[in-house]
């Protein structure tokens, strides 16, 4: 499975599903959304989680199951049978990895610029940088691998690490990515990085290119994404459209990290729990949710603003979450999106998000500059000065 094929799916309704098997991880790097370390024991019970995708049928089950964390390969056992349960089924799977296991010399790396030395092709044989054998079981068991790489990373992981580590993952016959963070589209980092993949990869390996957004230990320092939508205006959010498996087990509609952190979470965006439900049940809450349809289509902010009843908080994810408790909201959803009408709007807005391909999902949701690189092998990016800079 390519990623161009992963994130083309992101617009569909319980097309996909993401799995936290742990917020641990053995890196620090500053922009942690999750805000993981390695010494917090949050993680999803094991059996529950092995029950819950163990609930896939060929009938009834997510097209994609992408496992994260923190570090999802700290659990690699546990990464395997869940792969292994997904894919008898016939979901195909994904793990998104930091690369601790790549590091070499015991440490960290001393600096993003250790990083950027020529290319590691001559020194994949041996025994330095080879795969822990536990990790590379699971690597192999999933369809896709990705990389996380981005200047906070690379104070943790070498640049020449990690390459080294996804050559040996390509000869496994693993589709492999990378998923790369910077600042924006004039980051003079991220253009540095991706002219390096391309050389060292020579444009098969594709890049999922994101901006920083203010969470975890971000929070204090990164900038907010964009401007608020007018709220007379449409502006669905494809970030409810996949559930999403919380560190304690609780299943959300939303991929926000506020959303699925925070404890009481919201009724709307609230699917249940592994421990007592199925995947079914999940995805018929995701599916048949009247507000859930609404903020597919229109967007939190159209929605409050057409039948809110109480003030509307600044941001567009605060106003989601201010949704709640809003009976005003919920019987005006219920009235516009209800039933099989509802139904085929949620549809539409898929189709709309989809048009484009993964491309227009990465334009409107990464770093737009970079979204050609989603697609491996696409087309050559623009100088510096000629892109879409936000």
């Amino acid at each position: 499975m390519e990623l161009a094929e992963l994130v083309a799916r992101r617009p569909f309704p319980a097309a996909g599903l993401l799995l936290g098997l742990t917020r641990r991880c053995p890196l620090s790097c500053a922009h942690c959304s999750t805000g993981s370390d390695l010494f917090t024991r949050e993680e999803p019970d094991a059996g529950h989680l092995e029950r819950f995708v163990g609930s896939f049928t060929t009938e009834n089950r997510p097209d994609v199951v992408m496992l994260t964390g923190g570090e999802p390969l700290l659990r690699p056992a546990l990464a395997e049978r869940l792969s292994t349960l997904a894919r008898g089924a016939g979901s195909r799977t994904a793990l998104l990895s930091g690369m601790f296991f790549a590091r070499s010399g015991g440490g960290r790396s001393g600096g993003a610029r250790g990083g950027r030395s020529g290319g590691v092709r001559g020194g994949r044989g041996g025994r330095r940088g080879a795969i822990p054998p536990a990790v590379l079981r699971a690597i192999r068991s999933v369809d896709h691998f990705s990389a996380s790489l981005d200047v906070h990373h690379e104070r943790e992981v070498s640049r020449a690490d990690v390459f080294r580590a996804l050559h040996l993952v390509r000869e496994e016959g693993v589709a492999v990515s990378l998923h790369l963070t910077g600042t924006g589209g004039s980051d003079p980092y991220l253009a540095d990085l991706t002219r390096a993949v391309e050389k060292e990869f020579g444009g098969r390996v594709p890049c999922l290119v994101n901006e920083v957004r203010p969470f975890g230990r971000a929070a204090s320092w990164a900038r907010a994404a964009r401007t608020g939508p007018d709220p007379e205006a449409a502006s669905p959010c494809a970030m409810a459209a996949w559930p999403v498996v919380a560190f304690d087990g609780r299943v959300l509609a939303c991929c926000n990290q506020d959303a699925v952190d925070r404890r009481p979470a919201p009724a709307h965006l609230d699917l249940g729990h592994i421990a007592e439900d199925d995947w079914a049940t999940v995805r018929r809450r995701a599916l048949e949710s009247p507000v859930l349809r609404m903020l597919r289509t229109v967007g939190p902010a159209h929605l409050a603003a057409r039948f809110g009843s109480g003030p509307r908080p600044g941001s567009y994810c605060d106003g989601c979450r201010a949704l709640g408790g809003d009976a005003a909201v919920a019987a005006g959803a219920q009235a516009v999106a209800g039933g099989a009408a509802g139904e085929l709007l949620d549809l539409t807005a898929a189709m709309r998000g989809s048009r484009e391909g993964a491309q227009g999902v990465v334009r409107r949701h990464g770093c737009a500059a970079y979204a050609p690189l989603v697609v491996a092998g696409g087309p050559a990016l623009p100088e510096a000065g000629e892109r879409d800079i936000r």
